[in-house]
């Protein structure tokens, strides 16, 4: 009988929950594992078993793959990291225009996809969402070599206009600068290619909140059909959008587009863009003297950056044409409009921008040379280089 007694007592013990006592520490379970202690390590992300190095073209077209393709904002922003350093190397470490011509001798053995390549990958970057990515992409645009980045200024054109009338005004910022960027490198040939004049203007003064004049017909009493245009100067958006919540409202004492100093330092930026723009568009030419090389050059549309005072072709081997020498007559192109047509002569970017923006950007003038600061410090120099560039023509239109 004892030892049944104890049998029982020994299977009731699994099913009986024990009784703890304040104080004292609970017991430990039977397969209880220590796991206190603490172990050291090494981690490589990567590591190469081979002698040999790998290749720098192989290593430059993986990065600027990584930098248009990858998900990861840190690795776009690595990849593009390395390229400008990669290229800023090889053409000694300069910035703007010197250091890109300082690349020229040697661009071909540094940058194994070419300018053009690499444009047509990271172009669409412009309008990044991540800000790391776009500020990086604007220091690898920086050493690429202005002779290369000329040929295409029509092509990013198109991406820094969706980049300044983006919602994002952090979008908007970035691209003004990509914008100040190839005024710097390519202005004369920005405001020639199709588009670069009048939409460029559009762009601008969408961001800033400008309207430009429109074509209204009236009737007279007489029956006479007469054609007139009309511009308020500021446009009427909403705060919702990004013309009134951050440029056009700082004039008009309102917006939440964040504090007042931000959204003035930002509006006089973009009136210094707009500045730079008009300079190079409405800037008197000087005549050069005869010299039937030049003469031959000007036919053909050569580009006159590659020209000396002479007239000469400072650089015979670099391909300095267009690469369509007869696109102002739109031979075989779609019908332009108005908007994206060429404007190749200075005359006739007067006549267009008299026509549609001259009366809008006088007003647009006049309301923040009124707010003072840095915003009417801009408008002043925005007035000066107005007048420079179109005193001549206003004058011809008042004797016609």
């Amino acid at each position: 009988m004892g030892s049944s007694t104890k049998k029982k007592k020994e299977k009731q013990k699994d099913f009986q929950r024990p009784k703890l006592k304040v104080g004292k520490t609970k017991a430990k379970a039977a397969n209880f594992t220590d796991t206190s202690f603490r172990t050291k390590s090494i981690t490589v992300n990567q590591q190469s078993l081979t002698e040999e190095a790998p290749d720098p073209a192989v290593q430059f077209r993986h990065n600027l793959s990584l930098a248009s393709t990858s998900r990861s904002d840190n690795q776009r922003r690595d990849a593009l990291a390395y390229l400008t350093n990669h290229l800023s190397s090889a053409s000694g470490g300069g910035s703007g225009r010197q250091g890109a011509n300082a690349g020229n001798s040697n661009s071909g053995n540094t940058n194994p996809a070419g300018t053009a390549g690499l444009l047509n990958r990271l172009l669409p970057l412009i309008s990044d969402p991540a800000g790391p990515v776009r500020a990086q992409l604007l220091k690898l645009f920086r050493v690429l070599p202005a002779s290369e980045v000329r040929p295409a200024a029509g092509k990013i054109l198109l991406y820094i206009r969706a980049g300044i009338t983006n919602l994002s005004s952090a979008v908007r910022d970035d691209a003004l600068g990509a914008l100040e960027w190839l005024l710097d490198v390519a202005g004369d040939e920005l405001v020639a290619c199709p588009g670069g004049w009048l939409k460029t203007l559009n762009g601008l003064g969408a961001m800033m909140g400008w309207v430009a004049a429109v074509q209204t017909n009236t009737f007279s009493s007489t029956g006479a059909n007469s054609v007139s245009f009309s511009s308020s100067g500021w446009s009427s958006a909403p705060k919702t959008s990004f013309a009134g919540s951050s440029t056009a409202t700082l004039v008009k004492g309102g917006g939440s587009g964040g504090s007042k100093a931000m959204r003035s330092t930002s509006f006089a930026r973009q009136m210094a863009a707009l500045t730079k723009f008009l300079e190079i568009g409405l800037r008197k030419e000087t005549p050069a003297p005869y010299s039937p090389q030049a003469y031959w050059d000007s036919l053909y549309r050569r580009q006159p950056s590659a020209l000396t005072l002479d007239g000469v072709n400072s650089n015979s081997t670099s391909s300095s044409s267009t690469l369509n020498p007869f696109g102002h007559l739109n031979l075989f192109g779609a019908p332009r409009d108005e908007d994206s047509e060429m404007y190749a002569d200075r005359e006739d970017r007067q006549r267009v921008f008299a026509k549609r923006w001259q009366a809008a950007i006088a007003r647009g003038i006049e309301e923040a040379r009124r707010e003072g600061g840095a915003v009417g410090r801009a408008a002043a120099t925005l007035d000066d280089v107005l007048h420079a560039g179109m005193d001549d023509y206003n004058q011809m239109a008042t004797v016609s």
